[in-house]
């Protein structure tokens, strides 16, 4: 699976900031993580990889197939989890997805049993296959949302924000089956969580106001963020001072004080102790040092 973005570029109306700014991403085999804060043109990149939105300019190829020229075909080799999914309350888990892989053609009826039981299964959903839907915690109908995504045995899998509201049990479940899903297939989860990249996926990218900040795997984007990490214990007048002069990524009460977890490219502070960076101070490091980042938002999404 090769997914090829070329010199991408979507403006929603003239005037206004682009929501995608010349973007070149190439997407293998494997599960690729995009991640960036809410408005860095994830959800745009999403529907155009989605063949629900054209770009401005620019092209996006899945197997050397332009998805503009190509459109039916890119539909069948793609899964597409959206981040509101909605199954109806009424139908059990196994009536869902009959009724979904029905949509697609799946035939015959024993055939398309054999495929709805086997997603039950990729999802750890068999034991409430006879459940209405409508009984379903959030964990459960996004694993059940998965299920839908898998039922045509898609080449090339989307999944938008898949873990956002879940209890950390259901994240760790959901990671899993991501995991096991990309074995043999090109899986693209969007996220803002830091904690669903880094235990999920091989290779990453980072927007910010539609434009690529980095792309390679995780352990490279932390590399950048070495000799930039420290903790300082202050108290709370400290704080206040430490809050202006630095970038904090976590705040932890000790006892009186605060230990206070800081990146950056200036000196650090008497008294602060050096940190081996992890993902997710790497990522507040790129996003707090973007200075190409404009001075007021415009409309991405």
């Amino acid at each position: 699976m090769d997914i090829q973005i070329s010199s991408l570029s979507k403006i929603y109306k003239k005037g206004a900031l682009p929501a995608l700014d010349n973007l070149d991403l190439r997407i293998s085999s494997g599960t690729f993580g995009l991640l960036g804060p809410n408005g860095a043109g994830k959800t745009t990149l999403i529907k155009i990889l989605s063949t629900q939105m054209e770009p401005t300019t620019g092209e996006v190829t899945i197997d050397g197939l332009p998805i503009d020229a190509a459109r039916g075909e890119v539909r069948q080799r793609l899964g597409y989890l959206p981040q509101y999914f909605g199954a109806y309350p009424n139908l059990t888990a196994f009536e869902f997805l009959d009724y979904m892989a029905r949509l697609a053609h799946i035939q015959p009826s024993k055939h398309r049993k054999q495929v709805v039981e086997q997603a039950l299964e990729e999802v750890a959903l068999t034991k409430v296959r006879d459940k209405y839907t409508g009984t379903f915690s959030g964990g459960m109908k996004r694993r059940l949302g998965i299920a839908q995504a898998i039922l045509a045995e898609p080449d090339f899998l989307i999944v938008d924000e898949p873990t956002a509201g879940l209890d950390p049990e259901e994240r760790i479940r959901f990671r899993k089956i991501l995991g096991r899903l990309s074995r043999n297939r090109a899986i693209l989860m969007s996220t803002h969580i830091v904690g669903d990249i880094s235990s999920t996926c091989e290779d990453i990218a980072v927007l910010n106001f539609g434009r690529l900040l980095f792309h390679g795997p995780p352990e490279e984007l932390v590399r950048h963020a070495e000799n930039k990490t420290w903790t300082l214990h202050v108290d709370d007048d400290g704080f206040t001072k430490i809050q202006k002069e630095w970038h904090v990524v976590t705040v932890v009460p000790v006892g009186d004080d605060l230990a206070v977890r800081i990146v950056g490219d200036d000196a650090p502070p008497r008294g602060a102790e050096p940190e081996p960076p992890n993902l997710e101070d790497a990522y507040i490091y790129f996003m707090a040092t973007d200075d190409q980042a404009p001075k007021e938002n415009g409309n991405h999404s």
